[in-house]
């Protein structure tokens, strides 16, 4: 794919998300911590398929579809894709990956990357302060909607800041590494999938798992960018 059709590509799937600050709260620590939000660029939907085979040539996917999410992907996959998709722009690095131990992370950096999770929470919740940014039949695909499959991204209604599939469809990994001092490397993601129950589809849900081994069918991600 040429740079300039990547352009419009990304011309057309990144929104802008205001400046803010949201708390995260984690069940198994007991913990709630505030984090300041500086204005970023976020994905309208998750990654797709198309885009994935565009700029890496490779179709990992359970369910096949050009418009469906990318899935089946591990952490490691989709960091390596922001830094492929970032070096054909001609913008720089956000990940330096040395070895799954030695991952590091360029927070200044031009290029493309996964959102933090305070991002991703923040982003998903748009304003708002409840666990869902709409009925749930309307805003997600999810067990009860999903006839067991991914779907085409966009399908469902938009939150408030305009990004569809925040919730159901794929989970969405994060740049954030989850606790090392318990879980070393594992990282973060959010979201919920096509296969959770109603519960396990909301904005403040925490999941975790290894970096590079662990991919599955109902796990993808979403790309953000700093505002430069």
């Amino acid at each position: 794919m040429h740079s300039q059709e990547l352009k419009t590509i990304h011309d057309d799937l990144m929104l802008p998300i205001p400046a803010g600050s949201i708390t995260l709260n984690d069940d198994r620590l007991k913990q709630k911590w505030t984090v300041d939000i500086e204005p970023f660029l976020m994905a309208k939907h998750p990654a797709t398929q198309a885009l994935y085979f565009a700029v890496t040539g490779k179709s990992p996917n359970t369910f096949k579809g050009d418009n469906k999410p990318v899935e089946t992907v591990s952490w490691k996959d989709a960091a390596l894709f922001c830094n492929t998709l970032s070096e054909m722009l001609n913008l720089e690095t956000c990940y330096i990956i040395r070895s799954e131990k030695e991952i590091g992370f360029n927070t200044k950096a031009n290029g493309y990357r996964l959102p933090t999770e305070a991002e991703w929470e923040y982003a998903c919740k748009a304003g708002s302060s409840d666990v869902r940014y709409g009925e749930i039949d309307q805003i997600a695909w999810y067990k009860k909607n999903s006839n067991q499959s991914t779907h085409d991204v966009g399908q469902k209604e938009p939150n408030a800041w305009g990004l569809h599939d925040m919730l159901g469809n794929v989970w969405e990994w994060c740049s954030d590494i989850y606790d090392e001092t318990v879980y070393g490397s594992y990282r973060i993601f959010r979201g919920g999938g096509w296969c959770d129950e109603e519960r396990g589809c909301m904005a403040t849900n925490r999941r975790r798992s290894h970096p590079t081994s662990f991919k599955i069918d109902d796990l993808g991600f979403r790309l953000a960018r700093n505002l430069v």
